[in-house]
């Protein structure tokens, strides 16, 4: 089921830049990005913690984008970001946006209850 409003995406050529945006889902304090692949797992690729807003929060980023993208989060429009830069063809694929209520980070899909739509994001050559 659809929960979360996510929004972004396109297409870009390798090394260009793109911005995914989601708004928070009230009651949860994590929030993650996941991609997906035609064939492939679902993958968590970044996650941010939204339970305190006064503070800089924790991020967790999967190897694979660790350097390249970042996860954040404007307080004021609750929402989180992930800006992806140095984009790599291996990059493309459905992006999804998730959140939970949690106690530490996580990257796995079966942890997460609310869902955005995919959006679509291509790297092309």
């Amino acid at each position: 089921q659809e929960e979360l409003v996510s929004s972004g995406g396109g297409s870009v050529q390798a090394g260009g830049s793109l911005r995914l945006s989601c708004e928070y889902r009230r009651g949860t304090n994590y929030m993650t990005w996941f991609r997906q692949i035609p064939g492939k797992e679902r993958e968590g690729v970044a996650s941010i913690y939204t339970g305190n807003l006064k503070t800089p929060p924790i991020t967790v980023y999967a190897d694979a984008v660790k350097g390249r993208f970042t996860i954040s989060q404007d307080s004021d429009q609750k929402t989180v970001y992930l800006q992806m830069n140095s984009l790599q063809l291996e990059d493309t694929a459905m992006y999804y946006c998730a959140a939970r209520v949690g106690v530490v980070h996580s990257l796995r899909r079966e942890d997460f209850k609310y869902w955005g739509r995919g959006i679509q994001v291509t790297v092309t050559s």
